[in-house]
């Protein structure tokens, strides 16, 4: 039995199925999604869902679904599912579902009276296309299959519905069949590996829905058109292989190409395989460019995620090539958004320290020693223009500490936005962002020691680094709690227990003593820390909100105000076995098998984007995150350097 399989009982149990999903990309930013019974519970979802660089350069939903139906002795069995008005499903397929498991690519058993037929899906890597290969396990008598291609032709971010401006006309391909709805989208042609028969049924499916986005709180009905369906005659052992593809393909290849993509899967038979299978998808390379998306469905690349997320995935995938690639990459962008103009405004005030400690992560022949050399000059720009007063909004203190003021933009992680107001304002100086100062100052002092050019500047740093050694803590411990208070501005202090303060623990250079930071660690292992990661506020706080739910807004108040996040944990784990050692394995060690679970939970062998901070600690927001990928990644690494 596979590692990852569901049985029938949970697969007809819709309160259970229709929440658990599964994404697959072809690391060319496309990707094939839905819940694991094939019903479509967001707008999201769909079996072949591109970018149009043409276009918009948004992903668009192209195939929605394909619903197959079993013939036999003029009687039709129609295994798909899809939702309408007043909770009606139809058909209701999925009681047909025998199995589902997950051993290198998803795989649906049916049961169908005498009839056994095997469902399997797999995208094309960096082509726009996917195969979906019917075999017939067993079988009675003479049997058809009826394939019944559910076509959107939108953006993910939109619905569509009936409308004269289709063109609903289609163009005969090899064994199949093309269409061109829109005039800016591509022409999708539809074809299988065997000779059939193209029976023209057009048609506009009214009022599908998706409750996942009415629980969003938007539109959630649309319409999608289906211009008939396949009919094809299939002998038990045999296989048919239906394509979707933005190119007519010849079908003689399809059970090559089908096999090949097996081949370079990794098998998901442990939580491991899961994660690095998961890795793999946040890569996108186009045009011999490398880019990360920070999570699906809706995101795409956000820099402070790909700085704290690319070396634990790479070095998991043992793509040293690739770390390389993404890190000159952010360095460049980072360059431009600096150099951009004489005085601007800061989007993330942390974002350029980051890559600092992005660099302490080197691993494999790729050492800092190395990155060091090709990066010095970048690196001392960041400090400069930190200290030169670049930034209208962030300002570095006479005692050494950065302050951040602006009255509209979030600056730091916690950057939930609510009718143009932050939600977890955080003016002044900030804990992790002080931190990562402290930790860029002191790395680049290190790797400046040998550079007399540059001894002027050199001085100017260090004086600033010994200045913040004492502001740091006269500015952020709490003695009451022994802790350190989260934002200071003036005389205001929030003393919020929140878990930015981690970070300090774990980084290579902290201004803290060994004590200092258990104190801290002990505060944050009481009050924050779940088996999901930790709350990003204390439940202690009257502000504290312990469950993720309702319309966006509703939602975006509760994200920075408890929701658990498990990226954060890695932090904890590396700070406490710093401290403990060998010692200490036992607990992260309990925390890294608090994770199993979630393999089988929301998206199938990955993390949900945040957590509920009450128990059980459901998955909510996206369905897949790569910094979460990478801190549980790390915590595996850690385990493995501290036994």
């Amino acid at each position: 039995m596979s590692y990852l399989t569901f049985e029938k009982s949970k697969l007809i149990n819709l309160e259970q199925s229709l929440f658990k999903e599964i994404l697959r990309t072809n690391r060319a930013g496309s990707y094939m999604s839905s819940s694991i019974i094939g019903c479509n519970t967001r707008k999201y979802h769909g079996l072949l869902v591109c970018p149009l660089p043409d276009f918009d350069m948004m992903r668009h939903v192209l195939l929605s679904s394909l619903d197959v139906t079993v013939v036999q002795h003029e009687r039709a069995f129609n295994l798909g599912i899809h939702k309408y008005n007043g909770n009606h499903y139809e058909p209701k397929g999925h009681k047909y579902i025998r199995e589902l498991e997950f051993d290198v690519i998803p795989r649906k058993v049916y049961r169908v009276g005498g009839v056994l037929l095997a469902v399997e899906e797999v995208l094309v890597a960096k082509q726009e296309r996917v195969l979906v290969k019917y075999t017939l396990l067993e079988a009675n008598s003479d049997t058809k299959l009826k394939l019944k291609p559910f076509l959107a032709n939108r953006s993910v971010h939109e619905l569509t519905h009936e409308n004269m401006a289709a063109n609903t006309k289609y163009s005969q391909a090899s064994n199949g069949i093309s269409i061109k709805m829109y005039p800016r989208i591509p022409r999708l042609y539809m074809q299988l590996s065997k000779t059939n028969e193209f029976v023209a049924n057009p048609d506009w499916y009214r009022g599908i829905e998706y409750f996942k986005e009415e629980r969003r709180g938007y539109h959630y009905k649309e319409d999608l058109y289906v211009p008939g369906y396949f009919e094809v005659d299939i002998k038990k052992g045999e296989s048919v292989i239906f394509s979707a593809s933005l190119e007519e393909r010849n079908p003689d290849g399809f059970d090559t190409r089908f096999n090949k993509e097996l081949e370079r899967r990794i098998p998901r038979d442990s939580v491991y395989n899961n994660l690095l299978n998961s890795a793999q998808q946040f890569f996108v390379s186009k045009d011999d460019a490398i880019t990360m998306v920070a999570g699906y469905h809706w995101y795409g690349e956000r820099l402070r995620d790909t700085l704290i997320s690319v070396p634990q995935l790479t070095e998991a995938l043992g793509d040293e090539k690739l770390f390389a690639s993404v890190l000159d990459s952010s360095a460049s962008q980072i360059t431009k958004n600096i150099k951009d103009k004489e005085k601007l405004n800061m989007v993330e005030a942390d974002t350029p320290l980051w890559f600092f400690w992005t660099l302490q992560q080197c691993w494999g022949e790729t050492c800092i020693e190395k990155l060091s050399k090709q990066y010095y000059s970048f690196l001392k720009l960041v400090i400069e223009s930190y200290l030169k007063g670049r930034f209208n909004n962030v300002k570095v203190q006479d005692n050494g500490l950065i302050v951040i003021n602006d009255a509209f933009q979030p600056l730091t992680w916690m950057n939930g936005v609510v009718d143009g107001i932050p939600v977890t304002p955080r003016n002044g100086a900030c804990v992790e962002i002080n931190a990562l100062w402290y930790n860029a100052l002191h790395l680049f002092l290190d790797l400046a020691k040998e550079k007399t050019k540059d001894a002027g500047f050199i001085k100017k740093v260090k004086e600033v680094a010994e200045k913040l050694e004492s502001s740091y803590l006269d500015t952020f411990w709490n003695e009451k709690d022994s802790c350190l208070y989260d934002v200071v501005d003036g005389e205001y202090i929030d003393a919020s227990i929140r878990p930015n303060q981690i970070f300090v623990t774990a980084f290579n250079y902290s201004p803290l003593s060994n004590e200092q930071k258990k104190d801290i660690i002990d505060v944050v292992k009481e009050q924050l820390l779940t088996p999901k990661g930790l709350r990003s506020l204390s439940p202690k706080n009257p502000n504290y909100k312990g469950v993720m739910e309702g319309i966006a807004h509703k939602r975006e108040f509760g994200l920075h105000q408890g929701a658990v996040w498990p990226w954060l944990i890695s932090f904890y784990a590396e700070g406490y076995l710093k401290l403990h050692k060998q010692s200490g394995i036992s607990h992260i060690k309990r925390i890294a098998d608090n994770f199993s679970d979630e393999m089988t939970n929301h998206c199938i062998g990955t993390l949900s984007e945040y957590y509920d901070g009450n128990p059980p600690q459901m998955g909510k927001g996206a369905v897949s995150m790569a910094w979460n990928v990478a801190g549980v990644l790390k915590i595996l690494k850690l385990i493995e350097k501290y036994s």
